[in-house]
């Protein structure tokens, strides 16, 4: 992994929302797993779009109509770039990663399972990529089947030949969101195909903290949200091999999508107009641009090594510190996980551990973070989760340790 030298002060210093005070204390943000802070490049591009240059695209010939187009198709070539897709035609802008999955199950599913077809899932997954598939359990008798997790918190495929025998669909996650295991994308997506199925990458997780080739995976579909990934929230991104784009039928029916409209029916527009029906989210699609931009100068490699050390400083921090008392879930080898970090401290409930960090400034998630079976595998109705990300470094870190000897206080645990 190739790094270059990175002023992490000055990436801080790039989201005002940091700079902010709350009762005479720094704002501590932990909570990037969930949605990520907006640095001024972005909030920047996307206001003055919309005071300077907002107009409908694709639709008018007037000269600022042409400009929104052009930015808004040049945001599309970023991320074809960004994800190393072979063309713009491969990129799909959705409302988010949970739409896209969405469509792939409605569009796709609908068009190729029937009763009886296996869909194999893991048990790390967001309910994102679970409850679509039950809805065609439901509605199209088709099975699941999961791939179980070792103690450790990885994928355990000893057995995944057998699951994936028959099966149509493995859809999985590139990075938990629970545990912050990194999947090990590649080697599931030749299997998928060795047993002739499709590979589906639920990347929301991944494409923030990682260097993303869509084609190195050699998957047939990701899907990720922008507000993740210092983008506003409202946009997100299919991306999906072309030839089965082109034939897979459309999700939404209305203006753009359409090539044609008669009495007696329609034809589609080409991709990937196809599957953005309606006026788009162009400001947002403009931002996401803008996010693009600003971390592929930041740099992807650089962000992952941040993320991996300061994650190994976060572990050992609360470890040494706390010994027994704390329990993180998920693998301790920052080589195979990301930077999030979901614990159970001493008795006290997460919901009472948010609140008493809160009081700290310190901002971190509790609740079953949309993943209610991992949950019960791991016994737990929540877990208290603190996810770090570019703006973060060691002395967010101390601060989330020094606030859990708060909770520890008030609990007289």
């Amino acid at each position: 992994m190739n790094t270059t030298r990175v002023d992490w002060s000055a990436v801080k210093a790039d989201f005002p929302v940091l700079q902010r005070m709350i009762d005479n204390q720094r704002l501590v943000y932990l909570d990037s797993a969930n949605t990520s802070q907006k640095p001024n490049a972005v909030i920047d591009a996307m206001t003055d779009f919309m005071r300077n240059g907002y107009a409908p695209i694709n639709r008018s010939a007037y000269r600022m109509a042409g400009e929104a187009t052009d930015l808004f198709e040049g945001a599309r070539s970023k991320m074809q770039r960004f994800i190393n897709a072979r063309s713009v035609n491969e990129v799909v802008f959705t409302k988010n990663a949970t739409e896209s999955i969405n469509l792939i199950a409605q569009t796709w599913g609908r068009a190729n399972l029937q009763a009886g077809d296996v869909v194999v899932l893991t048990h790390m997954e967001h309910h994102a990529n679970i409850v679509p598939w039950h809805m065609l359990v439901a509605e199209r008798g088709i099975q699941l089947r999961w791939i179980p997790l070792t103690d450790d918190g990885l994928l355990d495929l000893s057995n995944l030949s057998a699951l994936l025998d028959g099966a149509k669909v493995l859809s999985f996650t590139a990075m938990s969101n629970v545990l912050g295991t990194i999947t090990p994308v590649k080697q599931l997506c030749a299997a998928a195909h060795a047993a002739g199925a499709i590979a589906i990458v639920d990347a929301c997780q991944y494409v923030p903290h990682n260097v993303t080739d869509v084609q190195a995976w050699d998957a047939d579909f990701a899907m990720f949200s922008g507000h993740k990934m210092v983008g506003p929230s409202g946009i997100g991104v299919l991306w999906g091999r072309e030839e089965l784009l082109e034939a897979m039928p459309p999700f939404l029916g209305g203006g753009n999508m359409i090539g044609d409209v008669r009495l007696d029916g329609f034809t589609t527009a080409e991709l990937p107009s196809k599957f953005e029906a309606g006026t788009p989210p162009i400001v947002e699609v403009i931002g996401l641009g803008a996010a693009v931009d600003y971390l592929s100068n930041i740099g992807m490699a650089n962000i992952r090594q941040h993320e991996m050390d300061l994650t190994e400083y976060a572990l050992s921090t609360l470890n040494a510190r706390y010994g027994d008392e704390i329990v993180i879930h998920g693998p301790r080898n920052v080589e195979v996980r990301g930077a999030v970090l979901s614990f159970a401290f001493r008795d006290i409930h997460p919901h009472d551990i948010s609140q008493i960090l809160d009081e700290k400034n310190v901002c971190v998630r509790a609740g079953h973070h949309c993943a209610k079976p991992l949950m019960k595998l791991l016994g737990a109705n929540a877990t208290a989760r603190a996810s770090f990300y570019i703006y973060n470094d060691q002395t967010d870190a101390d601060a989330l340790a020094d606030a859990l000897d708060g909770a520890s206080d008030i609990f007289g645990v």
